[in-house]
């Protein structure tokens, strides 16, 4: 007899949930793991006197983390960037950094509806959560061991979480398409795993080689494959949960 799927979505409420940082306290958490990761762990920007890394792009982002419900520790986190409503045309990350890579036969965000877009931004584990192989060097990933037997608890629950967060973020907004900045060999992972992720340019130097791609919201969710899916509406019932709620998260252990 075969063998019963292995419930992700189980597996995953155990151990983690997604909270949108929706209060300046939870924003504050988000800060400080980005500085964590990327100023005193990776080097990837320089160290801030507060010890929070924050850029130009919070003001017009929603964030949000990923908690260990047992330690109650914020271990993760990713934000989506739309353009404000103020200034539409303002270019998202990846426009300024892929202007010369883009193909735009593909797609040209610039004569999309730009309220309907938004970038995946700034996805960052903390280093205790990435000692896996291949991944100490970088801000999040997943090992090619993961493709062993993808129905094995060596699932990669903290990298594609935080994917399938910022599909619901995205949702919750309204939002069409979503465009990320990556390696090439993460985003042929994703693929593997179900996400229909396009390249849409060649690569550029930005912390190392990134090629820019592009997810559609609602045709990735509607397609997501049988064991995904489960998974998907744990984390989109965490999101809006907490919004619905808005209260303050207890960090007592």
């Amino acid at each position: 007899m075969p063998s019963e799927p292995f419930d992700l979505a189980h597996a995953f409420k155990q151990y983690f949930e997604v909270v949108p940082a929706f209060s300046g306290t939870l924003k504050d958490e988000v800060y400080r793991l980005r500085h964590k990761v990327y100023c005193e762990d990776l080097k990837f920007e320089s160290p801030r006197s507060d010890q929070r890394e924050t850029d130009e792009y919070d003001s017009c982002s929603q964030a949000f983390l990923l908690r260990n419900v047992q330690t109650k520790e914020y271990i993760g986190c990713a934000r989506i960037i739309i353009p404000p409503s103020e200034n539409p045309g303002y270019p998202l990350p990846f426009e300024t950094v892929c202007a010369d890579t883009l193909d735009r036969s593909i797609i040209d965000p610039r004569k999309l509806c730009r309220h309907r877009i938004a970038e995946v931004s700034r996805l960052a584990v903390i280093s205790s959560y990435r000692r896996r192989k291949g991944e100490a060097g970088k801000p999040f990933g997943i090992s090619d061991d993961d493709f062993k037997n993808s129905q094995s608890r060596r699932f990669p629950y903290i990298p594609i979480s935080l994917y399938l967060a910022a599909l619901a973020m995205a949702r919750l907004n309204e939002i069409d398409i979503i465009f990320i900045l990556t390696e090439e060999r993460l985003a042929h992972h994703f693929t593997k795993l179900g996400f229909d992720q396009q390249f849409i340019g060649g690569p550029v130097d930005h912390h190392g080689l990134r090629v820019p791609s592009m997810i559609y919201v609602g045709e990735t969710i509607g397609n997501l494959r049988a064991n995904l899916l489960p998974l998907y509406l744990e984390i989109a019932m965490n999101i809006e949960r907490h919004l619905a709620s808005k209260q303050p998260i207890d960090n007592t252990i």
